[in-house]
């Protein structure tokens, strides 16, 4: 285990996915996370609930969630660069994005017109 409870989280979810398993036991997690998680959530890409210490994620129409390493700074007009990077096609999926208004996604930042450091990638 690193330092990064965000891509933990994210590449126990991405292990259970492939192991064919519905839901996860994460016991290690953070705001970040779970605000990752909310927008994932939203979405309909998953569901999670918290248990004391433990969150449990369980998977819906998830196909893959994955923590961007290293976090890189954009800027409005470079996301949609980094969206072509990460993302299988347009309009499948999402970037998370952490700005100064909180995190968002992609598109949302775009209208906003706001850059901030990519967290994690959806779809």
């Amino acid at each position: 285990m690193s330092q990064d409870v965000v891509a933990d989280a994210l590449n126990e979810l991405m292990n259970a996915i492939k192991a064919k398993k519905t839901s996860v036991l994460v016991k290690k997690h953070s705001k970040l996370l779970r605000n990752v998680l909310d927008i994932a959530k939203e979405s309909g890409y998953l569901d999670y609930s918290i248990d004391g210490n433990d969150l449990l994620i369980e998977v819906k129409k998830l196909s893959e969630i994955k923590a961007i390493k290293p976090r890189y700074t954009v800027s409005v007009k470079k996301i949609n660069d980094y969206t072509r990077r990460f993302l299988p096609a347009k309009n499948y999926g999402f970037l998370i994005v952490s700005t100064n208004q909180g995190l968002m996604r992609s598109s949302e930042a775009e209208e906003k017109k706001l850059g901030g450091c990519l967290i994690a990638y959806v779809y």
